[in-house]
């Protein structure tokens, strides 16, 4: 995120020297993310909403379900977007103006993991094929950053969306006309969860934090599904990860996104 400067080369050097010993600046296991804390309904007026923290990374996910025009090609199908958006406040090098490329990377990875996990069934959501569906946006805010915003975002959308309640709306003289009182659950299939590794030097950390973040040569994200599937990857960063290593990062995202895993499904069950 921060250009490097020398003061980065110095936190790089100390950063490989604790690695080559098996330790991290902050104390953490190499395969140990940060505390991880998931606060709902943080936005009252939205339809859902979700404030999480990953150590001192701080976002805020609010849901809004509405009726939209579906795509024209997928017209049995409602609609899932997500984006995402840096406060200035969240760090000295964030400035206001049209998204950076980033900051678009974060809301398309963030966005894939969760649609491509099929987290929600999208044909349930249907009000009159062709002509109106339901459209579920998800909007992150990073309001304090400290290193991997895509996990933070990711959890913060996913624990909305598992809480949120969508209205239900028929079809009435060619328009889409809201139910009262028939609020439900939105249909959820299974619960993403995106771990993302940083690779330095020859060693690869979970969940990296804002100094790892600034140093590293290069980042995996990879979401898994409930049942330990992958179903979807982004690579990042100037350098590379061999075979081997991508197998690891693998199975450690499976390993480590089971136990984050079971934070959400304590969310979904306290929404229900």
């Amino acid at each position: 995120m921060a250009s490097h400067t020398v003061i980065d080369e110095l936190k790089r050097t100390q950063i490989l020297e604790l690695l080559e010993q098996g330790k991290r600046v902050d104390g953490r296991a190499l395969d140990e993310p940060r505390e991880i804390t998931i606060e709902t309904n943080a936005i009252p007026k939205a339809n859902g909403s979700a404030r999480v923290h990953i150590g001192d990374t701080e976002v805020i996910c609010g849901v809004k379900i509405q009726p939209d025009r579906p795509f024209p090609d997928t017209g049995d199908k409602g609609l899932f977007i997500c984006t995402a958006e840096l406060l200035p406040l969240s760090h000295p090098t964030v400035e206001t103006g049209p998204p950076q490329p980033h900051v678009i990377e974060l809301a398309r990875v963030v966005d894939r993991g969760i649609r491509e996990s099929h987290m929600i069934d999208v044909s349930q959501l249907v009000i009159k094929k062709d002509k109106s569906v339901i459209g579920v946006f998800a909007d992150n805010v990073v309001v304090d950053y400290d290193g991997n915003l895509f996990d933070a975002c990711s959890y913060a959308a996913t624990a909305a969306l598992l809480t949120s309640k969508t209205p239900k709306w028929d079809w009435v003289d060619d328009k889409p006309t809201l139910v009262e009182g028939e609020d439900s659950q939105l249909p959820i299939s299974t619960i993403p969860v995106s771990v993302t590794m940083g690779k330095i030097g020859n060693h690869i950390v979970v969940d990296p934090n804002g100094d790892e973040w600034d140093i590293m040569d290069a980042r995996v994200t990879i979401t898994t599904d409930s049942d330990g599937n992958i179903c979807a990857l982004q690579k990042g960063g100037f350098d590379g990860f061999t075979q081997d290593e991508i197998i690891q990062c693998g199975e450690t995202s499976v390993r480590v996104g089971a136990k984050i895993r079971e934070k959400l499904k304590a969310v979904q069950q306290g929404g229900q």
